[in-house]
């Protein structure tokens, strides 16, 4: 297949998987499906995108490295959600853009979700940009592509137990988890997912491949959607009305996004 048409079929799958995703929403009541659908057509999409046998070439080493972490962000956040998801735990983002929507929010619903495939095509090219890099296999990029991904998934990992166990505490009931990696950030998880994006520039970047630059896309749109469109924002606002002053104080001691000690503006 040529190029073109590959993105032609990966963009209609993700668009099919996203409509399944809405349906599943819509008869089950919880919108954890949407980001487990989401997770994992975008996974699955990378993959193949990464292994697409341009020019006629048999598979590089580097595409299969490609594959390799795309597949492992894509389960490893997938099976994440559907876990959740499964104990029948709905996500208050959609909730509260339900609520917005009034009537019309299932057709909005579906819209969004239509926008969601398009995002997800736009990763699913970055990958593509650094799986087919035609420079020799392990450059200092693909180590350092490789050790990002790998420090992004163990950070995600270690956020999530740290908040599973503090949540487990029943004097915790109420109560804004600061423990650990979520005394550094207000959002941990959506730091390390924005890390691990940063991979694909690493793997792909080089003066001599400048289709390389399309890897760039990853990473800023994951920071423009994390930061200011459906991570923080909608999240700290249900955390506003679920926590009140608690997060309040939170909020003016921790920094939003970047781990550090010292306080950032979340915009």
């Amino acid at each position: 297949m040529t190029l073109l048409v590959s993105l032609a079929v990966l963009t209609l799958g993700l668009c099919l998987a996203m409509a399944a995703a809405w349906w599943a929403a819509e008869r089950s009541g919880n919108h954890g499906w949407v980001d487990t659908v989401w997770s994992y057509a975008t996974g699955a999409a990378g993959v193949v995108a990464a292994l697409l046998p341009l020019g006629g070439e048999p598979w590089a080493p580097r595409q299969w490295l490609v594959a390799a972490l795309v597949a492992l962000w894509s389960l490893r956040l997938g099976t994440h959600i559907l876990q959740r998801t499964l104990k029948g735990h709905d996500d208050p983002r959609y909730a509260d853009l339900r609520r917005q929507w009034g009537s019309a929010a299932s057709q909005r619903l579906f819209l969004f979700l239509q926008v969601q495939a398009l995002a997800g095509l736009v990763l699913v090219v970055a990958v593509a940009a650094a799986a087919h890099n035609p420079l020799p296999f392990w450059r200092v990029g693909d180590g350092l592509g490789a050790a990002l991904f790998l420090a992004a998934v163990a950070g995600a990992a270690l956020a999530d137990r740290q908040l599973a166990r503090f949540r487990a505490d029943p004097d915790n009931r109420g109560r804004v988890c600061d423990a650990g990696l979520w005394g550094l950030t207000r959002h941990p998880n959506y730091f390390f997912e924005w890390l691990g994006w940063t991979a694909y520039p690493a793997i792909a970047l080089s003066l001599a491949y400048l289709p390389g630059l399309a890897a760039l896309l990853a990473p800023a749109l994951m920071y423009v959607l994390l930061v200011h469109a459906s991570g923080i924002p909608p999240t700290e606002a249900h955390m506003l009305r679920s926590r009140g002053e608690a997060f309040r104080a939170y909020q003016r001691r921790v920094n939003a996004f970047w781990p550090g000690w010292g306080r950032s503006p979340t915009r």
